[in-house]
């Protein structure tokens, strides 16, 4: 029987011997003063065993990773009307590009870049009473958690130093793909980048990526069609331009954030995910895509 316990212990003790360990992401102000000798990966079986090993009760800034969230609260409350707003394509260019909006007139590539991220901001503004408040609780209803919450002093510091969300949200706006105030989506959309979460936190609340909608209590929170969209979206467009490299060298459906986490599902296997928050060149983390790798290569599960 396979001992996943082993096999992360083994990973844990890789990573922190690893000398380069990538370069932390110091254009956002609150995020360049973390440790990158920090390290994680928690592990959350098919049957709701859960697996760690190193910094997995530590919380860190999530940042992209709440893409895939406030897509499926999205999908949910618009179902296939939602692409008419944003496409299911690889950009195949960094997260914050901006060139391909002006060539499609203004119709992100795919949720998970910054401008696609933006475009489902602006759909839960519209769609939502109070849409932090309730974003917030749509995360923490999933992971059973109601500690969960933003740090306002990364919204800020993200806010601040912006421009280039900025622009993309008024290059959306310019082609009528915006239905609110830039100021507000961007608001809501720095707002969720800030969601904080610990290993453990993440790792329970994408079960349901792995689980078939449900979460750990049981709960249907998307159906099979969903779920099966958004892991695909995960596969193609989760790494930016190194989700080919991901997907080579892995094997899973997942997604990143610059403030160094990684979450990978295998569809009625596991979830994992690590937190390194050393980045390589793609903005991805350097640590945790050298994790995965190890962890499908020496458990010989991915989904290939």
């Amino acid at each position: 029987m396979l001992n996943f316990q082993n096999i992360l212990d083994a990973i844990s003790v890789q990573a922190k011997n690893t000398q380069e360990k990538g370069k932390i992401a110091s254009y956002i102000p609150q995020l360049a003063c973390i440790d990158k000798n920090k390290f994680g990966i928690a592990l959350l079986d098919k049957n709701g065993t859960l697996f760690r090993a190193g910094d997995t009760s530590e919380q860190f800034s999530v940042q992209s990773i709440t893409k895939v969230l406030t897509l499926s609260m999205a999908f949910d409350l618009l179902g296939d009307d939602l692409w008419k707003r944003v496409d299911v394509e690889p950009s195949g260019d960094p997260f914050n590009h901006l060139s391909l909006l002006e060539q499609e007139n203004g119709k992100p590539r795919n949720p998970l870049i910054n401008a696609g991220a933006i475009v489902i901001a602006d759909i839960l503004v519209s769609k939502l009473k109070n849409p932090k408040a309730e974003f917030l609780e749509y995360v923490r209803s999933i992971a059973n958690d109601s500690s969960i919450t933003y740090d306002t002093s990364v919204a800020e510091s993200e806010k601040s130093t912006g421009f280039r969300n900025f622009a993309a949200a008024n290059l959306i706006k310019s082609f009528g793909n915006l239905e609110n105030d830039v100021d507000t989506v961007l608001d809501f959309y720095f707002h969720q980048c800030a969601l904080s979460m610990s290993c453990e936190q993440l790792v329970n609340t994408f079960y349901i990526f792995a689980n078939r909608g449900k979460c750990l209590q049981n709960n249907q929170h998307l159906n099979l069609s969903q779920i099966k969209r958004i892991n695909a979206i995960m596969l193609s467009c989760g790494f930016y331009d190194e989700a080919g490299e991901f997907a080579f060298r892995v094997g899973l459906p997942g997604k990143s954030g610059v403030g160094g986490g990684i979450v990978a599902v295998f569809p009625d296997n596991f979830c994992v995910v690590t937190w390194s928050p050393g980045l390589n060149e793609k903005g991805n983390s350097k640590l945790g895509l050298q994790a995965l790798e190890k962890l499908t290569t020496d458990s010989g599960l991915s989904i290939f």
